[in-house]
């Protein structure tokens, strides 16, 4: 796409998703984290129904640290692979404490040095918590739009994102980490795509073939 059909490309999914912001409830940056974990294989509704419970149990990051991990894979049990996400928040909550004097880092490199988050939940943590967008955090639905739009014939979801950073400005990185994930959601569907009424189809690599 030239550079006048990549800023139309995203006014068009503006008008479309103009509701389109970051799912998970929050208050905090840390919970903020943790939510991002717990919707590992998970949806964000299911999330939101879990955390209410564990973050009145947890009021603090110290409270995280301190929390008998059985009670806490019983909070957090509808989220899935809980034993897993459950050891990864204790230990992140206690490299918070010890390495980042309890404050959530703000920058991808210390953010990646937390147990539990990778490059993707560190880009949704920027974004979120702290209103910055350096990247694009590249889900299940980002991955299928780039390829099947064409923005990207990557696989691996490092290699999808530098892809994507190379096409868009960097104005609007922080647009297309949340109408990637609202797009993806309502029209460009795994199962099934709605092709035929995709506001974006005739940018479509996958659309074009098909008519």
């Amino acid at each position: 796409m030239k550079k006048d059909d990549i800023i139309n490309f995203v006014n068009i999914l503006k008008e479309t998703y103009p509701d389109a912001t970051c799912s998970l409830d929050f208050e905090t940056p840390f919970q903020m984290v943790i939510a991002v974990m717990l919707s590992a294989q998970c949806t964000d509704e299911r999330v939101n129904k879990t955390t209410p419970k564990l973050f009145e149990r947890c009021k603090t990051i110290q409270d995280f640290a301190d929390i008998d991990i059985k009670e806490l894979e019983d909070i957090i049990h509808p989220c899935g692979f809980y034993k897993n996400k459950a050891k990864n928040i204790k230990l992140c909550a206690k490299q918070v404490l010890e390495n980042f004097d309890g404050q959530v880092p703000n920058n991808m490199k210390d953010l990646q040095s937390l147990a539990g988050v990778g490059r993707k939940s560190a880009n949704v943590i920027m974004l979120e918590a702290f209103g910055i967008a350096n990247g694009i955090a590249v889900d299940t639905h980002a991955k299928r739009i780039s390829n099947l739009i064409g923005l990207s014939k990557e696989s691996d979801p490092s290699k999808i994102e530098q892809d994507l950073i190379k096409i868009f400005p960097k104005e609007y990185l922080k647009d297309i980490n949340h109408l990637f994930v609202w797009h993806g959601r309502n029209t460009c569907i795994a199962r099934k795509p709605k092709c035929d009424i995709c506001p974006v189809n005739k940018y479509c690599n996958h659309y074009k073939k098909r008519i």
